[in-house]
């Protein structure tokens, strides 16, 4: 009996498969069942991305109990929860629903093979949770929806569905996941396993390498050191675009010998290393690199994950120590019993593979109630108003991420028998949530942030700050609690005059004085003998941690420096400045990074092993500006002219090409004449610079076109001939200015830009230019406030120009929100970092909450028993209550 409230779609299905023959009728009645949606159906095209494995708007996925609704139009996935939410916006109303039952193999012996329903396979579906595949079998399951009845059609069904149709689905099920087409741009993932690794011989010669002490053999340097795996002979790189130095006799010896395969020796880890192939011409991968490197006496599964080599066969029955081995155990809390915790705000977040810092730094922040407030207490809001393509929305996403989070769905402890007995076998692993979403979307368009390298979980906090103050325009800016002023006081060291600036910051770089060491003895002595051990090429001794007291940090930030360039408007001309800092005001929370990296003559970053007792509670009152004091005589408020000088004869346009620059370009395949105008155009600052500009210009129609030096450099400019009169600073650059930098290659509105951040100073603009690379994508006016807010802007006016407080997105010009209060704080979080540089290792997490430490690693989430305050990296602080 049909109700008063049957639906259309209803009452056709039952007119067309209730009568007599409709069994026998099923391929017609379906095909005219699906005749008024078929304009919505669409076929997958090269480009279209297909969200097969993770909800728009939650952590939902096949595996989930509702399963994944993929909209077979747009190619979105939806949770049973906000599936409804896309039909009513959108209209859409056929869904392909998929699931993905897992089950348990008890006793399986060898791999399981999965079965597979009605013999679809998801391609690129891989498990959402980290269990072994030997132990879980799945079967899939995939069916047409139509809304709003929820009608469901059981796939495949190739001979009842229409071609259309049929294609459609066979193309969703069959597509790449969105996130694998992602990861394939990327560059890691374009390394390949070299065509030499199977077949490589190695030279029996009886080489075996020692733990330390290397040097090139040829030119004796003891950097970028490659070792050859057919002879083992151990030689210098070359140059090239990453700053690393070198003679190049690695190169030489291949041409030399044609042995191809080579890995650089101090990236060598249990997890893998650094190799390129001089045949390939390209890094790549060997499968065999174990059994390779153990040939030359290098145990690379007995390696510590500390970018050293120390995993060698023990000749002599002694243990070499490492320090990045204590640190690994003691960050980690390894080897004690820690007891996992569930619930909200006890959610795990996933390592995609070199994406701790991102984990680690999204924890801290949504443990801060302005930041839960803002985007989980207005989840409905912000999903209502989503784009249509939420996936790319950076509101939805955050939002996504802390209810993912904090909402305790994806934490839950383990109810079933054999879940608990695998706990207390410590088998057991919680599910966590997998950012891929969310990754894709806040690394969308940098290129570091879009790799799947690892990064420097300080630069990423700061990168995520400047895309919350850009989508905070109109409502709440949780990224306030974090903004402070900073006053800046400049001494002219000849005159003695003073003045004063003030900026907006969001983090406060503390240094890390070795020299003010408690055991500086004891690291002299240990200098001593690991240097010893290294000309002699015996393995170190037992390593020493410097042990810096936290008071001596803070004096050392307080002490003043020195300023490069500074010109003192008393003067008129340039003079020697020194620069001290201070707070002029305390923000709601602070956050501290320990400067513990370094740079070594290769330019990646080294960390120094370091510990510093940092205090549970902290009082900076004393360290609070106090403006012009009495008896202090301020500068004259003028702009410094445009000065070119020798500098612009000899640095931005210089009057002869560096040759040896130019020829290393032209060995990286470039046509000399385009890397001779790069070396020209960049003022002989060095092939790195270079490097830089033939990457920005090398899709333009006269790149390799011969250099011709403009005639007036021949006669030598005046600043009367270029029309470059001091000029008083006023919102428009002069022309003339924007000209000079703009011949160089810039865009003119990059270069406006400069012009305006350095009172018109070519020499510093062009210096801005290079720190601060142009965002394509972002309006002028997004640029310019980017620009205003972009966090710890060292850009530094020497002139007295009492520079107005940087606004916000979301404030007036009378000045940034800034919520000052009393300089006392508590500890409530730490992020600590792994490995002996910021581009290789892990980070973890400790978080205070409701009276007890957390330690948050990756996808584990635990109660801390002895956390590691003295080795953290970043620390957060919360303002005090006044009392």
């Amino acid at each position: 009996m049909i109700s008063s409230g049957t639906t259309p779609l209803q009452l056709y299905i039952y007119i067309f498969l209730a009568g007599e023959g409709g069994n026998a009728k099923m391929a017609a009645d379906l095909g005219e069942l699906l005749v008024p949606y078929m304009p919505t159906i669409r076929v997958p095209r090269t480009g279209d991305r297909v969200f097969k494995s993770e909800c728009a708007f939650s952590y939902d996925s096949p595996e989930s109990e509702g399963g994944l609704y993929v909209c077979m139009n747009t190619f979105l996935g939806f949770g049973r929860e906000h599936v409804e939410r896309h039909y009513r916006k959108t209209g859409q109303s056929v869904y392909m629903l998929l699931k993905r039952h897992v089950k348990e193999v008890r006793g399986a012996a060898g791999g399981a093979i999965s079965r597979r329903r009605n013999g679809r396979v998801f391609l690129d579906l891989e498990l959402n949770r980290d269990f072994n595949g030997d132990e879980y079998e799945c079967e899939d399951e995939a069916k047409l929806v139509i809304f709003p009845d929820h009608f469901e059609i059981p796939l495949p069904n190739i001979e009842e569905l229409p071609a259309l149709v049929t294609i459609a689905c066979d193309a969703v099920l069959n597509a790449a996941s969105a996130y694998k087409k992602q990861e394939s741009d990327s560059w890691d993932e374009e390394i390949q396993v070299s065509k030499h690794a199977r077949s490589l011989r190695q030279t029996d010669n009886g080489v075996r390498i020692p733990p330390s002490g290397w040097k090139c053999q040829k030119c004796e340097m003891r950097e970028n050191l490659w070792l050859n795996l057919t002879d083992g002979a151990v030689l210098c790189g070359k140059w090239f675009f990453d700053g690393a130095g070198g003679n190049g006799h690695a190169l030489d010896h291949y041409k030399d010998t044609n042995f191809p395969l080579a890995v650089k020796l101090d990236n060598i880890t249990a997890d893998g290393a650094d190799i390129y192939s001089f045949d390939e011409e390209e890094a790549v991968l060997d499968p065999h690199i174990s059994e390779h490197l153990q040939h030359f006496g290098i145990d690379m599964l007995q390696m510590q994950q500390n970018g050293t080599v120390n995993g060698h066969l023990n000749t002599d029955n002694t243990e070499s120590v490492r320090p990045r081995v204590s640190e690994w155990e003691v960050i980690q809390e390894s080897g004690m019993k820690l007891k996992a915790v569930y619930g909200s705000g006890f959610t795990g977040i996933k390592n995609l593979g070199n994406s701790c810092y991102l984990g680690t730094t999204m924890q801290v922040l949504f443990s801060i109630p302005e930041f839960q407030r803002a985007y989980v207490g207005n989840l409905q809001r912000i999903y209502d108003y989503s784009p249509l393509d939420p996936t790319t929305d950076f509101s939805t996403q955050m939002a996504k991420l802390g209810h993912g989070l904090l909402s305790g769905l994806y934490s839950k402890p383990p109810m079933k028998s054999e879940l608990i007995e695998q706990v207390m076998r410590e088998e057991y692993k919680p599910k966590g949530i997998s950012p891929k979403m969310f990754k894709a979307m806040v690394s969308k368009g940098h290129p570091e942030f879009s790799s799947n390298r690892q990064q420097d979980a300080h630069e990423f906090f700061l990168h995520l700050i400047n895309l919350v103050e850009r989508n905070s325009a109109g409502s709440e800016n949780p990224s306030d609690v974090f903004r402070y002023l900073v006053e800046e006081r400049v001494q002219c060291c000849q005159t003695q005059k003073v003045c004063y600036n003030q900026k907006v910051d969001y983090l406060m770089q503390l240094p890390a004085p070795i020299e003010a060491a408690s055991n500086r003895e004891e690291l002299i002595a240990y200098e001593a003998k690991r240097r010893e051990a290294e000309e002699n090429m015996r393995a170190p001794p037992e390593p020493v941690r410097a042990r810096i007291p936290f008071t001596a940090c803070l004096q050392a930030f307080t002490e003043p420096e020195n300023v490069p360039d500074f010109w003192s408007s008393a003067l008129q001309a340039k003079s020697a400045g020194v620069k001290t800092s201070r707070f002029a005001s305390f923000p709601e929370y602070l956050v501290v990074q320990i400067n513990k990296f370094t740079f070594g003559i290769d330019w990646v970053p080294k960390k120094l092993d370091l510990s510093i007792d940092v205090p549970d509670f902290l009082d900076l009152s004393r360290l609070r500006g106090t403006g012009l004091q009495a008896g202090e005589e301020e500068l004259p408020d003028l702009t410094p002219p445009i000065v070119l000088g020798d500098y612009y004869m000899n640095k931005i346009l210089p009057s002869y090409i560096d040759e040896s620059a130019a020829m290393q370009l032209a060995e990286m395949g470039f046509p000399l004449e385009a890397c001779r105008k790069a070396v020209y155009y960049t003022g002989n600052m060095g092939p790195e610079m270079a490097f830089n500009w033939i990457i920005a210009h090398m899709e333009e129609p006269d790149f390799a076109e011969p250099l011709a030096l403009p005639s007036f450099m021949e006669a030598g400019p005046s600043m009367a001939s270029l029309g470059l009169a001091a000029t008083p600073l006023d919102n428009q650059p002069p022309e003339e200015s924007i000209a000079i930098l703009t011949s160089m290659g810039f865009p003119r509105r990059h270069t406006v830009q400069a012009l305006k951040a350095t009172n018109n100073n070519l020499e510093r603009a062009l210096d801005w230019i290079f720190t601060h690379p142009e965002e394509e994508e972002a309006s002028d006016d997004l640029l310019d406030m980017s620009d205003i807010m972009e966090p710890n802007d060292n850009t530094f006016s020497n002139a007295n120009t009492n520079s107005h407080s940087t606004l916000s997105p979301d404030q007036d010009a009378s000045g940034p929100r800034i919520k000052d209060g009393p300089g006392r704080y508590e500890l409530f979080a730490f992020i600590s970092h792994m490995g002996a540089s910021t581009m290789s290792g892990r980070y973890v997490c400790h978080i205070k909450k409701e009276g007890r430490w957390v330690i948050f690693n990756d996808h584990k989430v635990c109660l801390s028993e002895r956390p590691p305050k003295d080795l953290g990296y970043i620390y957060f602080y919360r303002r005090l209550s006044s009392c």
